[in-house]
This record gives structure tokens, C-alpha cells and sequence, in this order.
């Protein structure tokens, strides 16, 4: 049986970039809804031009709100939702024209938001993208907003890229976290683990430092969650010069899981500058580890084969061992064939061939 999907939007000042994944939209779905924030550009025109269905929502600091208003505009038997700087590649839209012919409740497909210049996933993690209307699932918390998943729950390879637009890397979610501790607002365990990325990533180290710390003593706060924040914790402990205490935090991270090569290569980055032999123990421990997006985690890929392959060959290179570093040079060569540093290496390796120093 062939179902109906509904695919929707919300949206503020996209007119540079909207068009695109509309376009990708058209070829799989029945329905597109888009639900318009308070644009003053030509968003909503452009919206017009592939759908009759343009909402407006009164935004409040509150993308659950406005991310339920537009899933209470669906009529189709399934309901996915995209962002406007979203992409679909061909070979994806395919498989989502397949996935209407399936039953399941919640379909679980990898969002990548990271990639090298073949558009090849470098950092990806899975998300509820797909769901059954009349199970009337609600969206919740103010930013990073989320779904509780329950019922016949699948995980498919369709991958839905996010090409991040300019305007995330404003203050913008900060300032709605920040809005909401002034009010007294007791914040969930994510609200308080995305609220310590926010003050990391607009450098306020000493107080995402307090706020993990207060994060990782919550029993009720996701794992996944946990492992994550041990390696955002530990960058903020380096970038206040407190070396010790970043690599603690980041062993800390083995008691919740085994470790993640992500980990693994962050400890083997700090050794480096003191300790090579150390730093390639654990760089070749993270060749070692396999990337797992079942978990719901984020995971880098890169972490789990280019990243130590090529650290690997420069620690071997430092220490003398030229014979190994030729070796993980070929590795890091297999892996990512155009990067910067694997066409430096081999001009290196091939100057050292013509001296007869390697094999």
C-alpha cells in the first residue's frame, strides 16, 4: 500500500536558498506545508510558486511551537519535516518515493551536517524525520526541539544533508537558553546540555565549563548526551589552558560506552604536543573503532579513518620512522585521495623515494 507524505517547513528570510530543497521536495511529496516565522524577504513568494499551503506563525522563541503548528497542517498518512537549507540527493529521493509503501510509526534517517568536497559524510547523526500523522507525535523543547519516539520504529539509509546557513552561527538559540534561565526556568536534561554547546560555541568557556559540569552529574540526562559532553567539556578546559583537566574528562567518557574513536582522537591531538608515543597508541585505537549512527549520537566519521590515518603518518614521520608514516600516508591516501595534506605527503614521500631513504 502507498501512503501519502506531507513534508514541512518553517521558515524565516530563506529567499537565497529555499528553492533548492523545494525543488528536491516536489519529486516525493503530496503535500509540502510551509509555515513562515516573519520573513521580509521573498520567502513566502517563492513558497507560492510550489504550494498553496503557507502558513504564518507568530514566532515566540520557541521552534516546538512553531514545529507543531506545521505539523498540525498535515492531512497526508506520513509526516517528514526538512529545513530550508536542507538537501536531497537524487539517489535519496528514490529511496523515499520506496519509503511511502512501508508501515512504520517513526523513520530514523541520518542528517548529515558535515562533509569533505565530494560531499562525502564527515559528521552525521540520526533524527526523526519521518512519522504517522495520526499518532499526533508533538515536538518539544524551545531550540534543538525533539520527538519521543514510540511504536514500530525503523532506521533507513536515507540521508538528508544540511548545508548550515550563516545564521546559526549567530547568538540567536544562546540568547532564547539564556531568556529562559533569567526567567527561572529549571532546564531539562538536553535544554542543558544544548545550552552548554551554545555558551561554547560563542566562546563563554568559564560558565559551558560550570554548565557541563552540572549536566554530567544529572542521572536523568541520555548517554549519548554524556559522551558528547565530555568532548565538549574537554575543549573548554583547553581553551583555558587546563590540559590536565581535559584529558580527565575525557577518559571519564569510557565509563558510560567503549570508547568512541571521536574521544580516542582527541586524546591522541593533546599527547601529540608531549607524549608521541602515547598520542599514537591512541590514534591507532581510534583506526580500531567502527562509527555506530544506530545509537542516535553524533558521530564524525572522519574521526574512524582519515583523521588518525594522517596523524598517524606525521607522528611516525616526527619520531623517524619513515617506513610506517609511508604507510599511514598510503592509508590516509586511500581515504581522502584530494585532501590538502595527503597531496603534500606525497610529494614528500615521493622526494624520499627518489633518495632512496623509503622503499
Amino acid at each position: 500500500m502507498k501512503h501519502s507524505l506531507s513534508v514541512a517547513f518553517i521558515v524565516k528570510d530563506e529567499e537565497k536558498i529555499f528553492e533548492r530543497i523545494l525543488k528536491c521536495v516536489q519529486k516525493f511529496a503530496d503535500e509540502i506545508i510551509v509555515v513562515d516565522t516573519g520573513s521580509a524577504d521573498k520567502t513566502k513568494e517563492i513558497a507560492l510558486k510550489y504550494t498553496d499551503k503557507v502558513y504564518d506563525f507568530v514566532w515566540c522563541d520557541d521552534f516546538s511551537k512553531a514545529r507543531n503548528f506545521s505539523f498540525s497542517k498535515a492531512k497526508c498518512d506520513y509526516v517528514m519535516w526538512l529545513d530550508a537549507d536542507d538537501f536531497v540527493f537524487k539517489k535519496d529521493i528514490e529511496k523515499l518515493k520506496k519509503l511511502k509503501s512501508e508501515e512504520f510509526d517513526v523513520a530514523f534517517l541520518p542528517y548529515v551536517s558535515g562533509f569533505d568536497e565530494n560531499f562525502k559524510p564527515t559528521f552525521m547523526f540520526e533524527r526523526e524525520r519521518v512519522l504517522r500523522r495520526e499518532k499526533n507525535f508533538v515536538w518539544q523543547e524551545p531550540v534543538h526541539e525533539v520527538i519521543a519516539p514510540y511504536g514500530k520504529i525503523v532506521h533507513k539509509d536515507i540521508k538528508i544533508f544540511h548545508f548550515q546557513s550563516e545564521k546559526e552561527r549567530t547568538g540567536r538559540n544562546l540568547k532564547i537558553y539564556e531568556k529562559r534561565v533569567a526567567s527561572g526556568e529549571k532546564l531539562s536534561p538536553r535544554s542543558q546540555f544544548y545550552y552548554a554547546r551554545e555558551l561554547f560555541f560563542n566562546n563563554h568557556y568559564e560558565k559551558a565549563i560550570l554548565t557541563f559540569q552540572e549536566f554530567l552529574k544529572r542521572d536523568d540526562a541520555w548517554v549519548e548526551n554524556k559522551i558528547e559532553a565530555c568532548l565538549n567539556l574537554s575543549n573548554c578546559y583547553l581553551m583555558t589552558k587546563k590540559t590536565d583537566e581535559a584529558l580527565k574528562i575525557l577518559f571519564s567518557s569510557f565509563f558510560y560506552d567503549l570508547p568512541r574513536a571521536e574521544i580516542l582522537c582527541q586524546i591522541g591531538k593533546i599527547y601529540a604536543s608531549f607524549d608521541k608515543t602515547k598520542a599514537i597508541y591512541y590514534y591507532r585505537l581510534a583506526l580500531g573503532c567502527h562509527p555506530d549512527t544506530s545509537k542516535g549520537g553524533f558521530v564524525s566519521t572522519s574521526f574512524y579513518n582519515f583523521t588518525p590515518a594522517i596523524e598517524l603518518c606525521l607522528l611516525y614521520y616526527e619520531i623517524g620512522d619513515l617506513k610506517t608514516s609511508f604507510k599511514y600516508h598510503k592509508l590516509s591516501q586511500k581515504f581522502n585521495p584530494t585532501h590538502p595534506s595527503v597531496i603534500h605527503n606525497e610529494k614528500v614521500f615521493s622526494r624520499l623515494k627518489q633518495e632512496k631513504k623509503i622503499d
